[in-house]
């Protein structure tokens, strides 16, 4: 640790970031200007639903801060830039444009980002409003909310831009690391007032628990399974070239699991609106998913289990594209010892990518529903760790760390230059 701070540009760098930190955990804690915050988080506290804004906002959801929307829109955006750069013909080109490219589709991100932060920010109130949480406002306040809200959450995009400028590490995903790490003490404090003598034992399982998954998430973030591909060269005498192509185990990486909980959260959240209507066939309806679709039931962790495989087998799908690599693979006169070149080697990356995309799946669902296996391990419902937080957590370690030894060796290399 001490040798980072050796070389006068890492130096920056790390102080840099740190100042970003500071400033971003601020903005957490300044409320919307006309809001009862106490209301707010008394409302919130225990509801599943808002847990995933929250965890992109670093707590300002539950505190109502100027950044509540937190980095959601912008990470939306990217998911629908992504998908649109696999289905439109032009922006697949100019994804393939190298760093220009990639700085125009980041650019229409932003701007996908604008709309979708003043949505979400109606989103908001209008369901508050609905809970008793939030008063009606009138059409002056609701603006001053709304346009509240949405530039907080493009200040953290900036910010974040700035990270990733002149910091270390993805600043975008640093700030996201940051808020899951800040609620952390504070579940760990709940979770030991909760400890008596007789749930000591449940407390060391919790830990070798998560020092396992930790250790297994880790070894399946990075795990690839490495295809042989010869290339035939001719000269003064043949000569053969063997390379290389990974395949991770966890291409989706936490994307699945985004687009899962979009959706199993639709149940609970309807079954308010059910319940309240004055129809019985639909009170019925409403109570059901009330009952048995709660973050704790059998049942929600069922659809949450079954939505990330298939989201990840989807969304490797769109990613991963076995004709197109085959293509390449065959225009550069390669080949895959044993099997055919273009249909052939296709057919058999396609049926790689399925045997190891299964393997990640159902890794993925169990990360998903951790909670509903932590609790019942440590008989505590304080100290809760959602597979969302874990990937991008371990993620975030991982890539800050590959950085700042690139960083390193980088400035020990220029010693030698100059």
């Amino acid at each position: 640790m001490i040798k980072l701070f050796r070389y006068p540009e890492v130096r920056r760098k790390i102080i840099f970031t740190l100042s970003i930190i500071v400033i971003f955990r601020l903005l957490a804690h300044v409320p919307v200007p006309g809001v009862d915050v106490a209301t707010i988080r008394s409302f919130l506290s225990g509801n599943a639903l808002f847990g995933m804004f929250d965890l992109f906002s670093g707590g300002g959801f539950q505190n109502f801060s100027i950044v509540t929307l937190g980095l959601g829109p912008y990470i939306n955006a990217s998911i629908i830039m992504q998908l649109l750069t696999v289905m439109v013909p032009s922006l697949e080109e100019m994804a393939k444009e190298g760093e220009y490219g990639r700085e125009k589709i980041n650019l229409y991100t932003k701007y996908l980002s604008v709309p979708m932060t003043i949505i979400q920010a109606y989103g908001i109130y209008f369901l508050l409003n609905k809970q008793g949480a939030i008063p009606i406002l009138s059409s002056i306040d609701l603006l001053v909310l709304m346009v509240t809200m949405s530039a907080g959450a493009m200040f953290l995009v900036w910010l974040g831009d700035l990270v990733t400028e002149r910091g270390i590490g993805n600043g975008v995903s640093l700030l996201i690391f940051v808020g899951i790490i800040s609620r952390f003490p504070q579940q760990i404090y709940a979770y030991i007032a909760t400890l008596t003598s007789d749930t000591v034992f449940s407390a060391l399982l919790f830990a070798v628990l998560a020092v396992v998954i930790v250790a297994s998430v880790v070894l399946v973030n990075e795990g690839t399974r490495n295809l042989v591909i010869e290339y035939g060269r001719t000269g003064t005498r043949s000569q053969k070239v063997t390379n290389y192509l990974p395949l991770k185990i966890n291409q989706a990486g936490v994307i699945p699991i985004i687009f899962a909980v979009s959706v199993v959260m639709v149940p609970s959240l309807l079954a308010g609106p059910l319940v309240g209507s004055g129809n019985g066939t639909l009170q019925d309806i409403g109570t059901f998913l009330s009952i048995n679709f709660g973050q704790n039931d059998i049942a929600y962790n069922v659809l949450y289990f079954i939505l990330v495989v298939a989201f990840t087998f989807f969304y490797t799908g769109i990613q991963f594209n076995p004709q197109k690599i085959a293509d390449d693979v065959k225009k550069r006169g390669g080949f895959i010892p044993g099997i055919r070149p273009g249909m052939g080697t296709a057919r058999y990356l396609k049926s790689v990518v399925n045997r190891i995309t299964l393997a990640g799946a159902v890794f993925l669902g169990l990360i998903a529903i951790l909670p509903f296996f932590f609790q019942g391990a440590a008989g505590s419902t304080a100290m809760t760790v959602g597979g969302t937080s874990l990937l991008i957590v371990v993620s975030v370690v991982l890539e800050t760390i590959r950085q700042t030894e690139s960083l390193m060796v980088t400035r020990s290399y220029d010693k030698f230059l100059f």
